[in-house]
Parts: structure tokens; sequence; C-alpha cells
């Protein structure tokens, strides 16, 4: 029979289940364990654990030389894991909440993206750059934005965001091991997601999507928060005998076009869900490079179901922005079938 605190150290619940924040916890424990070089930092990672508990005992464990507190200055943390980086470490920070990474805009698209291009390859920069993202929790703007096209535009960084608690722990574990800086982007309102799990788990490769749910009817491409969305939307369409086929994209960058096309090829049609806003946002990418490809497939125009194209609102309006499955649905209704 398992303790509290074996329980603890292994991620699980009272319950034996791992919940998402957990997995990632579990993640960035063992590749400390595993490799001497992965330092972890950014504001509260700490003797606090992290603002969602995934970095809680952490420091305690492995004591401050290897996982320690920053100053509230998120270039001063890029631009440190890159000098780090630069010197044989392999830094994980953190961006606390998704926006607090705008002022390091600058140092990830300029420098993190571009050193390994600027020196012809002599020069890698194994960072992982972990950034909590999406609404859901009742938070308000700059702590509630989707952030994701920003990364996935800039040419020489990994932009990943798993699903649930499996791809946590089994893509953050890859992210570490890549050679190469990843935005690692961890959806909030999925941290408390549950699975039952023995960790270590090996999940598919992160730059690979995943059906999730078979159908035949219609494709919904989401990734990250907007998953739960997709599947919730799909049971509700089978009960109006519409069968819905799920991809979760997994990884934003690179895209992976062989799952996407072959879903889509098979139902002829393709919904993106997102939570950012619709202008220029991921799902205008996905929309394009779809019908580019799969073109004469498609019996109908691609459709966006995303957030509203204003600052992300109030937790009192939160859920009046956040699409749902009964907007999924009614997005559907629009085409002629």
């Amino acid at each position: 029979m398992s303790t509290p605190s074996t329980r603890a150290a292994e991620g699980r619940t009272a319950s034996g289940q791992v919940t998402m924040a957990a997995a990632l916890g579990q993640a960035l424990r063992h590749s400390l364990e595993d490799d001497p070089n992965v330092v972890i930092f950014g504001e509260d990672v700490g003797p606090l654990g992290g603002v969602f508990r995934v970095t809680d005992g952490l420091a305690r464990d492995f004591g401050d030389q290897r996982v320690w507190d920053s100053p509230l200055a998120e270039a001063g943390i890029v631009g440190t894991a890159i000098g780090m980086a630069m010197n044989g470490m392999r830094p994980v920070i953190e961006m606390q909440f998704d926006a607090f990474s705008y002022p390091a805009f600058e140092q990830i698209t300029s420098h993190l993206a571009k050193q390994r291009n600027r020196t012809r390859g002599a020069v890698r920069l194994p960072i992982v750059v972990r950034v909590p993202y999406a609404g859901g929790i009742g938070g308000v703007e700059h702590h509630s934005d989707s952030s994701e096209v920003y990364w996935a535009h800039t040419p020489g960084l990994t932009v990943m965001t798993p699903s649930n608690p499996a791809d946590a722990y089994s893509m953050l574990r890859e992210a570490i091991a890549l050679d190469d800086p990843v935005m690692f982007l961890e959806p909030k309102s999925r941290y408390w997601t549950k699975a039952d799990l023995d960790l270590p788990v090996q999940a598919a490769p992160s730059n690979r999507a995943a059906v999730v749910r078979e159908g035949t009817d219609v494709t919904l491409l989401a990734y990250g928060p907007t998953v739960a969305t997709a599947i919730e939307a799909a049971d509700l369409g089978a009960d109006e005998g519409l069968s819905v086929e799920v991809v979760d994209l997994r990884s934003l960058s690179p895209f992976d076009d062989e799952t996407i096309g072959a879903s889509v090829r098979k139902t002829n049609r393709a919904a993106v869900i997102h939570e950012a806003h619709q202008f220029c946002g991921y799902g205008a990418e996905v929309a394009a490079r779809v019908t580019e490809r799969e073109f004469f497939s498609l019996a109908a125009p691609i459709l966006r179901i995303t957030g509203f194209d204003v600052p992300y609102p109030s937790p009192k309006l939160e859920r009046y922005y956040l699409p749902t499955a009964e907007r999924v649905l009614a997005a559907l209704d629009t085409w002629e079938w």
C-alpha cells in the first residue's frame, strides 16, 4: 500500500491518479535526476513551488544551485538562460503567466530562436521556456492570454502544448532533452485534469498529432485547452447523429501535415478550435495550410471557432469569450451538408 509521502513523490493523488500539474512536476524531477546540467529558475518556482505548484518540492530536494527564484525580470530570465546554455547547461525557465513573457519577446525572438542559425549550427541552445497559457481559471487579461501564434511564427522555435497528463510528462521530458529551444505551453485550465498513470510514461513523439476520437463526418482540429472542448462537441454531435473526429495537434511548430491531412481526406470537412483571437490567429495558418494541401478533398470551407477579437475579458465575461461545444456545433450547422 502506498503512503501519502510515496504518492506525493510519484505525483499521484490519494485516489492514485496523476494530475497534469503533478505529471509536469515529475517530468522536471526526473530530468533533474538524470542530467546534472538541468537547472530550473523563474519567478516563485523555488520554495513556493510555483503559483500552480508544478515545481513543488524541487528546490527542497535539489537545492538552490539547481532550482531557484529569479527576480521579476522576464527578459533577464531568458537572457540568463541563453548565457548558461551557451556554457553547457540545460535551463528550464518559467514565465509564470502567458503575457508575462512579452517583456522577454525580444530575447526570445531575436536571440533564443536565432542563435543556432546565426552561428551556422555551432551554438545550440537547449532551453525550455515553460509558459502557463490560456484562460478558464477566472483570471484577467495578462493572465489568460493565448500567445502561441507569436512563437509559432518565429523560425528556430519548437512549440509544443499538451492536453493531458501523459502527454504533459512525456512531451516535457522530450523538450528538455532537445538541443534547441522549445516554447512549452501549458494550458492552465487543464492543470488539474487527472488520469490513471504509472510514471514515467512514454507517449507518442511530440512532433506528431494524435487522433483522440475517430469519426467520419468532420475533423475538429484542437490543441491544449480546446481538445476537451472538441471532445465534448463530438459527444453532443453524436447525440444528433454526427460522427466527429478529433485531432489533438500537440505540436504547433513543426506541424504534422501527415496526420491532419489523412484525417481531412477521410472526413472531407474540418474546423479549427482555439482560445486565441481569430484575426491572424493560429487557426488562420491551419486553415490555409490544409486548404493548400487538401483542397480537392474538402467539401466545405474550413471553419474557425475561436476567442473573439477583443482583449481577454474580466472573469464574469470569460464564459462568453471562450469557445464552447455549443459554439462548435452551431458553427458546423452553417455548412450545407
